[in-house]
């Protein structure tokens, strides 16, 4: 069983910056791609950015130039920097992990896996 469990989130004022992470835990060797993904108030859940296992990173127009995604493959573990918040960021920001490969025996579960979300609030 994986687990993803994020943490970081919290209320910043517009301008201001913060860290959010998820740990991957479980029977894991490898995952090829991670994410993280928001879901505005009343809106619908969006793609934020994604990073491969080789460092290919993918990011949403909106956040370009102001959240960075990295991972350390080690600990499967992601994190998102996000600096020059917008009350437009404000969201539950959901983590990611688009397929497994296990331990041992190398299977590879093509499960989509997400995280519970942490609540992001920008405003003054």
């Amino acid at each position: 069983q994986v687990q993803l469990v994020e943490s970081g989130g919290g209320l910043v004022q517009p301008g201001g910056s913060l860290r959010l992470s998820c740990a991957a835990s479980g029977n894991i060797f490898s995952i090829p791609t991670m994410g993280w993904y928001r879901q505005p108030p009343g809106k619908e859940r969006e793609l934020v950015a994604t990073i491969t296992s080789g460092l290919i990173t993918n990011y949403a127009d909106s956040v370009m130039g102001r959240f960075t995604i990295s991972r350390d493959n080690a600990k499967n573990t992601v994190y998102l920097q996000m600096n020059s918040l917008k009350p437009e960021d404000t969201a539950v920001y959901y983590c990611n992990a688009n397929g497994i490969y296990y331990s041992g025996s190398y299977y590879y579960d093509g499960t989509n896996y997400w995280g519970k979300g942490t609540l992001v609030t920008v405003s003054s």
